[in-house]
């Protein structure tokens, strides 16, 4: 190791006024999970066009909307029933849900993705990744996502401000200190449920998991095809083990990838697992820098993980202090505190490992003096492009919220979120979802009950890292167990949901599954193929071995290599 450098923190600045919105549920929103940079997209038309398209056996009316790279996309739009469990109470109440389609060249049946959430566009997901999903999975499969109800551009939309002007306005800024907060916390969420429940109507009531699988058979009978085939990832895995408990005869190929404990989400006010193994990933951060010496910018600040991540996040920490003032321009200035770079980075980054060679190399860069590239990574934030509260709504619609669950005070409320804050440095980050969880005023009107030994179809595919930062891998082993024969396949390293890394063995399985139902062996483990801390292959060189390499093998290898090493799947 080159000799170490001497560590300081940079010259203090004096403190500005934070203008920073909470930070809400980033753990299972990895959608945001899945999004990642739009670089390889390139649209040869719009889902405005007037020719359509019809199938043999369907009654959707397609309409041709793109093309990624050398597949056409296709999209179309479907009515649902407000209540899928009461068709006398929906009467002709409806929501409007859009798919997306791309097409397989040697398909004969759809692959349904969901890309996680709750509040995950498949739109979005679908320009963004569904190229190389397609990659991954072969050509047998057309692939096809939608914006689930309340979602993004489904109708009526989950929101619970009428404009964006009045989400900008009215949201309140995050702090990371539980008790400090816990007042004003609580007054600003009597006023946020109060406006979900007036904006959102009556359809508000039917937004929820339950709701949405149904969805999928109504798209399944729209698409005239039987048999569910899936893949979900991270809450998409809670929409997975809710269809597939609801209907278990049409569950023929179900993966779940990054699971969501369901028992808990369902039953428990608080989702305790979440945060299982999250310092495990990050401890795992560190002693990987260690190990790639100089591969990893920090490594010459310690001689050992131990150290090294003490004086990270003693620097973090002086940051809550002493935040560092960047002006780049006269229109892009601001400052990194420790909520911007504790929440929005570090935890951030400890979803996808691909990304830390250059996440070390910002951190390095901070703490030596130089703020730029964190800042123009981490520092600013823009509400415009929030358009739906689904991530909340789902949730508390799903779950066990209001007074009927919860203590009816703020401090009794305080005194049970302080011991699950305790239980982690980032679990603060959950704090609205807890406040709103307690004082929901939308009642629950699904009757879903997690239920244990169900036989679908065919067994379940079950995918998890061994150390995923939000939903950990005693829920992919608790959820193997429900499904009676599925199989859970391991992946040997950190990381939110398989796709957060490089694994030919992982690939392999999820095709032998999807094409003939072959199931892995029992305790089946599969090793990350590259190196945690290395300089990422350039993004246009990988774009290009999507079809100009060799064989399969290699252009799965760019597939995967790209959607570790976005920032979300």
């Amino acid at each position: 190791m080159s000799e170490k450098v001497p560590f300081s923190l940079p010259a203090p600045v004096a403190r500005p006024k934070s203008n920073r919105v909470l930070w809400s549920r980033l753990t299972i929103a990895a959608f945001a999970l899945l999004s990642g940079v739009n670089f390889y997209r390139r649209l040869s038309g719009d889902c405005g066009h007037t020719a359509t398209r019809s199938y043999v056996g369907e009654t959707v009316q397609w309409k041709p909307c793109g093309s990624i790279i050398d597949h056409e996309i296709e999209c179309a739009d479907i009515l649902v029933p407000m209540d899928q469990f009461d068709a006398v109470n929906s009467g002709d109440k409806t929501f409007q849900i859009p798919l997306i389609r791309l097409r397989g060249r040697n398909a004969t049946q759809n692959l349904f993705v969901n890309p996680g959430g709750p509040g995950g566009s498949g739109i979005n997901f679908m320009y963004r990744k569904g190229e190389l999903l397609n990659r991954i999975v072969g050509e047998n499969f057309h692939i096809l996502s939608f914006d689930p109800r309340g979602v993004n551009s489904s109708l009526p939309r989950a929101s619970c401000y009428p404009t964006s002007d009045t989400r900008v306005k009215h949201s309140l800024a995050f702090d990371s200190d539980a008790v400090r907060e816990s007042p004003s916390r609580y007054a600003w969420t009597q006023n946020y449920v109060t406006a979900c429940q007036e904006n959102l109507g009556e359809h508000g009531k039917y937004i929820n998991t339950p709701q949405t699988a149904a969805d999928m058979n109504t798209i399944l009978d729209a698409i005239g095809q039987q048999d569910m085939v899936y893949w979900g990832f991270s809450y998409g895995t809670l929409l997975g083990q809710t269809y597939a408990s609801l209907f278990p005869d049409r569950s023929k190929r179900v993966i779940i990838d990054g699971v969501v404990d369901q028992i808990q989400w369902y039953e428990s006010p608080l989702l305790d697992a979440d945060f299982v193994d999250t310092q495990n990933v990050l401890d795992g951060f560190f002693e990987e820098c260690i190990k790639s010496a100089d591969n990893c910018a920090l490594s010459d600040l310690a001689d050992s993980k131990e150290e090294l991540q003490e004086k990270v996040v003693k620097f973090i920490q002086g940051l809550e202090q002493d935040p560092v003032s960047v002006f780049l321009n006269t229109t892009n200035y601001g400052t990194i505190d420790y909520k911007t770079i504790w929440f929005d980075a570090i935890f951030s980054h400890l979803y996808k490992p691909a990304t830390w060679f250059e996440f070390a190399t910002r951190l390095s860069d901070l703490i030596r003096g130089n703020a730029t590239e964190a800042f123009l990574a981490y520092g600013t934030e823009d509400l415009s492009g929030v358009t739906d509260d689904a991530i909340d709504v789902v949730h508390l619609n799903d779950g066990a919220s209001g007074l009927k669950y919860w203590p009816h005070t703020r401090l009794e409320l305080l005194d049970m979120l302080l011991p699950y804050y305790n239980s982690s440095s980032f679990a603060i980050s959950e704090g609205q979802t807890y406040y709103a969880k307690q004082q929901w005023l939308i009642p629950r009107t699904h009757d879903f009950k997690a239920r244990r030994r169900i036989e679908t179809a065919h067994p379940l595919l079950v995918l998890s890292t061994t150390y995923d930062p939000i939903c950990p891998l005693i829920s992919a082993k608790g959820a193997q167990e429900t499904f009676v024969g599925s199989r859970l396949v391991e992946v040997k390293g950190y990381g939110h949901c398989s796709l957060a890394v490089t694994s030919a063995c992982v690939a392999r399985h999820v095709r032998d599954f999807l094409d003939s139902g072959k199931l892995p062996e029992e305790n089946v483990q599969c090793e990350v193929d590259e190196p945690y801390f290395q300089a990422p292959e350039p993004e246009e060189v990988l774009i290009a071995k999507l079809t100009t390499a060799e064989t399969e093998g290699e252009r799965i290898r760019a597939a995967q290599m790209l959607m570790a090493g976005q920032l979300r799947l």
